[in-house]
Protein backbone atom coordinates (compact mmCIF):
# COMPACT_ATOMS: atom_id res chain seq x y z
CA UNK A 1 0.00 0.00 0.00
CA UNK A 2 3.10 2.20 0.70
CA UNK A 3 5.99 1.65 -2.14
CA UNK A 4 9.06 2.54 -0.56
CA UNK A 5 9.70 4.75 -3.73
CA UNK A 6 6.97 6.80 -3.07
CA UNK A 7 6.91 6.81 0.38
CA UNK A 8 11.08 8.40 0.34
CA UNK A 9 9.57 10.61 -2.12
CA UNK A 10 6.64 11.49 0.44
CA UNK A 11 8.95 12.01 2.88
CA UNK A 12 11.96 14.12 1.18
CA UNK A 13 9.17 16.83 0.27
CA UNK A 14 7.68 16.90 3.89
CA UNK A 15 11.18 17.69 4.89
CA UNK A 16 11.43 20.42 2.34
CA UNK A 17 7.99 21.85 3.93
CA UNK A 18 8.62 21.60 7.33
CA UNK A 19 11.48 23.36 6.77
CA UNK A 20 10.05 26.28 5.15
CA UNK A 21 10.03 29.19 7.21
CA UNK A 22 6.22 29.76 8.64
CA UNK A 23 4.54 30.77 11.94
CA UNK A 24 4.09 27.45 13.53
CA UNK A 25 7.82 26.69 13.59
CA UNK A 26 8.49 30.36 14.46
CA UNK A 27 6.54 29.45 17.66
CA UNK A 28 8.30 26.38 17.89
CA UNK A 29 11.81 28.26 17.94
CA UNK A 30 10.40 30.86 20.23
CA UNK A 31 9.37 28.58 23.40
CA UNK A 32 12.31 26.81 22.98
CA UNK A 33 14.63 30.30 23.44
CA UNK A 34 12.40 31.36 26.46
CA UNK A 35 11.00 28.21 28.03
CA UNK A 36 13.32 25.30 27.02
CA UNK A 37 13.47 22.06 25.37
CA UNK A 38 10.27 20.74 26.88
CA UNK A 39 8.18 23.61 25.82
CA UNK A 40 9.60 23.33 22.28
CA UNK A 41 8.33 19.83 22.23
CA UNK A 42 5.17 21.02 23.32
CA UNK A 43 4.92 23.54 20.94
CA UNK A 44 6.21 21.45 17.46
CA UNK A 45 3.92 18.08 19.14
CA UNK A 46 0.79 21.13 18.80
CA UNK A 47 1.47 22.29 15.56
CA UNK A 48 1.67 18.11 14.37
CA UNK A 49 -1.54 17.42 16.08
CA UNK A 50 -3.12 20.50 14.06
CA UNK A 51 -1.52 19.28 10.57
CA UNK A 52 -2.95 16.08 11.62
CA UNK A 53 -6.66 17.63 12.39
CA UNK A 54 -6.44 18.81 8.96
CA UNK A 55 -5.66 15.14 7.68
CA UNK A 56 -8.39 13.90 9.38
CA UNK A 57 -10.90 16.97 8.24
CA UNK A 58 -9.86 16.13 4.14
CA UNK A 59 -10.22 12.73 4.76
CA UNK A 60 -13.64 13.13 5.96
CA UNK A 61 -14.46 15.50 3.25
CA UNK A 62 -14.70 18.94 5.63
CA UNK A 63 -12.08 20.06 3.33
CA UNK A 64 -14.12 19.72 0.35
CA UNK A 65 -16.50 21.83 1.97
CA UNK A 66 -14.71 24.65 2.65
CA UNK A 67 -13.48 24.56 -1.25
CA UNK A 68 -17.62 24.12 -2.38
CA UNK A 69 -19.57 26.51 0.61
CA UNK A 70 -18.90 30.23 0.24
CA UNK A 71 -19.78 30.81 3.73
CA UNK A 72 -18.08 27.71 5.56
CA UNK A 73 -14.78 29.22 3.81
CA UNK A 74 -15.32 32.41 4.59
CA UNK A 75 -16.30 31.98 8.38
CA UNK A 76 -13.29 29.43 8.77
CA UNK A 77 -10.56 31.99 6.57
CA UNK A 78 -12.29 35.02 8.75
CA UNK A 79 -11.17 33.00 12.43
CA UNK A 80 -8.04 31.62 10.90
CA UNK A 81 -6.65 34.76 9.53
CA UNK A 82 -7.81 37.15 12.61
CA UNK A 83 -6.06 34.61 14.93
CA UNK A 84 -2.68 34.81 13.47
CA UNK A 85 -2.78 38.47 12.56
CA UNK A 86 -3.67 39.04 16.48
CA UNK A 87 -0.35 36.36 17.58
CA UNK A 88 1.65 38.69 15.17
CA UNK A 89 0.57 42.10 17.10
CA UNK A 90 0.77 40.39 20.47
CA UNK A 91 4.31 39.62 18.99
CA UNK A 92 5.32 42.78 17.70
CA UNK A 93 3.86 44.85 20.96
CA UNK A 94 5.45 42.70 23.65
CA UNK A 95 8.34 41.38 21.53
CA UNK A 96 8.26 38.16 24.04
CA UNK A 97 8.20 35.25 21.71
CA UNK A 98 11.98 35.46 21.42
CA UNK A 99 13.27 36.03 25.00
CA UNK A 100 16.35 35.62 27.17
CA UNK A 101 15.15 37.53 29.90
CA UNK A 102 13.23 35.61 32.49
CA UNK A 103 9.48 35.66 32.02
CA UNK A 104 6.73 34.02 33.89
CA UNK A 105 6.46 31.32 32.25
CA UNK A 106 3.54 29.90 30.41
CA UNK A 107 1.59 25.96 31.20
CA UNK A 108 2.35 23.66 28.77
CA UNK A 109 -1.23 23.69 28.23
CA UNK A 110 -1.36 26.89 26.98
CA UNK A 111 1.51 26.54 24.66
CA UNK A 112 0.04 23.35 23.32
CA UNK A 113 -3.29 25.57 22.69
CA UNK A 114 -1.38 28.27 21.01
CA UNK A 115 0.37 26.00 18.76
CA UNK A 116 -2.74 23.77 17.79
CA UNK A 117 -5.01 26.55 16.65
CA UNK A 118 -2.30 28.55 15.11
CA UNK A 119 -1.86 25.35 12.81
CA UNK A 120 -5.50 24.12 13.38
CA UNK A 121 -7.66 27.51 12.45
CA UNK A 122 -5.64 28.23 9.26
CA UNK A 123 -6.88 26.76 5.86
CA UNK A 124 -4.09 27.18 3.88
CA UNK A 125 -2.78 23.51 5.55
CA UNK A 126 -6.30 22.16 5.08
CA UNK A 127 -6.26 23.11 1.59
CA UNK A 128 -2.96 22.31 1.26
CA UNK A 129 -2.90 18.51 2.40
CA UNK A 130 -5.83 17.87 0.05
CA UNK A 131 -3.72 19.15 -2.84
CA UNK A 132 -0.69 17.49 -2.01
CA UNK A 133 -0.74 14.08 -0.32
CA UNK A 134 -3.67 12.67 -2.83
CA UNK A 135 -0.47 12.95 -6.00
CA UNK A 136 1.30 9.84 -3.44
CA UNK A 137 -2.05 7.66 -3.23
CA UNK A 138 -2.93 5.09 -5.47
CA UNK A 139 -6.27 3.79 -5.83
CA UNK A 140 -4.28 0.39 -7.12
CA UNK A 141 -2.32 -0.45 -4.44
CA UNK A 142 -5.74 -0.42 -1.60
CA UNK A 143 -8.13 1.89 0.53
CA UNK A 144 -7.88 5.60 -0.48
CA UNK A 145 -8.43 6.61 2.89
CA UNK A 146 -6.09 4.58 4.86
CA UNK A 147 -3.66 5.91 2.24
CA UNK A 148 -4.95 9.11 3.34
CA UNK A 149 -4.55 8.78 6.61
CA UNK A 150 -1.28 6.55 6.56
CA UNK A 151 0.62 9.12 4.69
CA UNK A 152 -1.13 12.17 6.78
CA UNK A 153 0.13 10.97 10.38
CA UNK A 154 3.66 10.42 8.86
CA UNK A 155 3.47 14.30 7.16
CA UNK A 156 1.86 14.91 11.15
CA UNK A 157 4.26 13.10 12.74
CA UNK A 158 7.17 14.71 10.37
CA UNK A 159 5.98 18.27 11.44
CA UNK A 160 6.11 17.61 14.73
CA UNK A 161 9.72 16.20 14.80
CA UNK A 162 11.14 18.89 13.01
CA UNK A 163 9.58 21.65 14.59
CA UNK A 164 10.48 20.21 18.39
CA UNK A 165 13.55 19.74 16.77
CA UNK A 166 14.62 23.55 15.73
CA UNK A 167 13.21 24.74 19.24
CA UNK A 168 15.25 22.33 21.03
CA UNK A 169 18.39 23.52 18.49
CA UNK A 170 17.54 27.08 19.34
CA UNK A 171 17.13 26.60 23.25
CA UNK A 172 21.29 25.74 22.52
CA UNK A 173 21.57 28.42 20.99
CA UNK A 174 20.34 30.78 23.92
CA UNK A 175 24.08 31.65 25.22
CA UNK A 176 25.13 32.96 22.42
CA UNK A 177 22.29 34.89 21.43
CA UNK A 178 22.60 36.83 24.69
CA UNK A 179 25.59 38.26 23.50
CA UNK A 180 22.92 39.78 20.85
CA UNK A 181 20.24 41.27 21.55
CA UNK A 182 19.30 43.82 18.87
CA UNK A 183 19.39 40.72 16.68
CA UNK A 184 17.00 39.13 19.40
CA UNK A 185 14.99 42.21 18.98
CA UNK A 186 14.81 41.54 14.80
CA UNK A 187 13.94 37.84 15.05
CA UNK A 188 10.74 39.22 17.28
CA UNK A 189 9.83 41.97 14.74
CA UNK A 190 10.74 38.96 11.69
CA UNK A 191 8.08 36.64 13.68
CA UNK A 192 6.02 38.94 13.93
CA UNK A 193 5.17 40.51 10.58
CA UNK A 194 5.45 36.90 9.26
CA UNK A 195 2.14 36.20 11.37
CA UNK A 196 0.66 39.54 10.59
CA UNK A 197 1.39 38.38 6.56
CA UNK A 198 0.13 35.00 7.18
CA UNK A 199 -2.95 36.25 8.72
CA UNK A 200 -3.41 38.72 5.46
CA UNK A 201 -2.67 35.94 3.08
CA UNK A 202 -5.16 33.81 4.69
CA UNK A 203 -7.74 36.79 4.63
CA UNK A 204 -7.11 37.12 1.07
CA UNK A 205 -6.94 33.45 -0.24
CA UNK A 206 -9.68 32.98 -2.74
CA UNK A 207 -12.13 30.11 -2.54
CA UNK A 208 -10.71 27.27 -5.14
Amino acid sequence: MFPFEVFLAFTVACMVLVCSPGPDNLLAIGRGLSQGKRAALVSGSASGTGILFHVLAATLGLTVLLQTSTLAFYIVKTIGAAYLIWLGVKVLRSKGLFTLNPVARQPLRAIFLTGFLSAALNPKPGLFVLAFIPQFVNPELGSVTAQMVGYGVWFAFLTALGFTLMGVFASRLSQWLHTKPRFVDKLNIGAGLTFVSSGLAVALMPQK
